[in-house]
């Protein structure tokens, strides 16, 4: 039984999809003004992990994951640049796929942009304002912005926890605002001179940040769905006023579920753009191949901080390095993988909690430790039947999905020897041992020893790793 900690009602419940075997789960997507980084690579694989348990344990998902290609940050990017916001959000995007790809990332069932559910966006804001819960601001050449009356919506703050009249006496009001109320949000903004936009009955402009998730969530799903997830940073505004906008467009409960994941902490601080602490994912994967990166973001429980340093990568690396050792010298065939085995009934227990990939981490170098063990002792067909399963648990995590032995060589995320100077130096090695030339056996490899290779001599063949 999956249960899922709910940020609405602050508690694990029991998870009942609205339609028997179907999930239709929104997570909020990236703004694409920039090349993403480690923050959006943990929303990136978070729920990359979700989609995958829930396919694998018999759910139909729909998955829908926004991109927001309009904003005042991609506006003025393009401008410092000199070019087209269109051909600078098309760029990043290309890197965000990029980078997705290079993470194990499974593609969603569908990636609405803003600029493509205009449409939609207006036809929200349209029955927002005839239901009285939107108003135009002042009107100047026929043009206005148009803002969402928090004060309509009885129920704000029901996701945050937070009381509107605490917010308000919070708030700095500015002489000339615009607004009725320092709560009330944007919904259309009337387009400066040369900026982006689109035709409106309240004038040429482009839709605020929170509309567009309400109006493209609702198109692709319905006015009710499953889960709806995102960074713990969006629970307030953004998951709030998406709330108050959608259930009162709709008259029907938004979402169900609601789940955030933690930050990314550097030297126990939120990594982000605006206190210039953060490592874009592309940065990061220059050090470091994707699948450690990966395995680092499932140490932590999703809704947990996670602090990042060079040391929790090394200690990733590592762990993945036993894994792999324990099913390199295997014949494994996923198929063939023991269902419900009693290391089956553990991973799932731990995943059907929350989503705790620490405790099915766990489970797995439980597995790989009785691998091992078979295989000291030679029972080989044991260590396969385990190394099966391993597999089978394992991809619903999207680990251990490179060639082994591609793995320990670690191509195309090292500055040392190059794998052909290593492969001919491990083949002069083995002709000096055929020949008995001991002496020049030991200098081979004490030469790959200092350059951090390992030799493993398995009969007539020698494997190396990088350490």
């Amino acid at each position: 039984m999956l249960k899922i900690y709910n940020s609405l009602t602050n508690q694990k419940e029991k998870f009942t999809p609205i339609v028997k075997n179907k999930v239709n789960m929104y997570v909020c997507g990236m703004t694409v003004y920039d090349y993403c980084h480690l923050g959006h690579a943990r929303v990136m694989v978070a729920f990359d992990v979700v989609y995958r348990y829930l396919t694998a344990t018999g759910y139909d998902v729909n998955y829908v994951r926004n991109i927001t290609d309009i904003d005042d940050k991609i506006i003025q990017r393009a401008n410092e640049n000199g070019e087209d916001f269109g051909a600078l959000t098309e760029r990043f995007i290309d890197a965000m796929h990029e980078d997705e790809r290079a993470l194990g990332v499974l593609e969603p069932t569908a990636e609405p942009k803003a600029t493509e559910n205009i449409e939609a966006i207006l036809a929200m804001i349209t029955k927002l304002i005839d239901t009285g819960y939107a108003y135009r601001g002042t009107i100047k050449d026929g043009a206005s912005d148009v803002y969402y009356d928090v004060s309509k919506f009885t129920e704000y703050g029901k996701l945050s926890g937070r009381n509107p009249d605490d917010l308000r006496s919070g708030e700095r009001v500015a002489v000339n605002t615009d607004k009725d109320d320092p709560l009330d949000f944007v919904l259309w903004k009337v387009a400066k001179a040369d900026e982006p936009s689109w035709d409106s009955p309240w004038g040429k402009g482009r839709p605020g940040w929170h509309i567009e998730c309400s109006a493209m969530s609702t198109q692709l799903l319905g006015n009710n769905f499953d889960i709806h997830g995102g960074g713990h940073d969006l629970q307030f505004p953004h998951h709030e006023n998406e709330i108050a906008q959608s259930e009162a467009c709709t008259g029907e409960k938004f979402a169900n579920y609601w789940m955030h994941n933690g930050f990314i902490r550097i030297d126990e601080e939120k990594m982000s753009k605006s206190l210039g602490n953060f490592f874009t994912i592309r940065d990061v994967l220059k050090d470091y191949n994707a699948e450690v990166v990966r395995y680092f973001m499932l140490t932590s429980q999703y809704r947990s901080p996670l602090n990042y340093s060079t040391e929790q990568l090394d200690s990733a690396k590592s762990a993945l390095d036993r894994l792999y050792t324990s099913i390199r010298s295997l014949s494994l065939n996923i198929d063939d993988a023991e269902v419900d085995s009693v290391y089956e009934t553990r991973f799932l227990g731990a995943m059907n909690d929350d989503f705790n990939t620490p405790e099915a981490l766990s489970v797995l170098f439980d597995i790989s430790k009785e691998i091992n063990r078979k295989i000291d002792d030679e029972k080989m067909e044991g260590a396969v039947k385990l190394g099966n399963i391993l597999l089978r648990l394992v991809t619903l995590l999207g680990l251990l999905e490179s060639d082994v032995e591609t793995w320990f060589k670690g191509e195309g995320i090292h500055d040392g020897m190059d794998n052909n100077a290593i492969d001919e130096l491990v083949q002069q090695r083995i002709d000096a041992k055929a020949a008995k030339d001991w002496a020049r056996a030991d200098e081979i490899r004490d030469q790959l020893q200092a350059q951090g290779i390992s030799l493993e001599d398995t009969g007539p063949k020698t494997i190396w790793r990088r350490n």
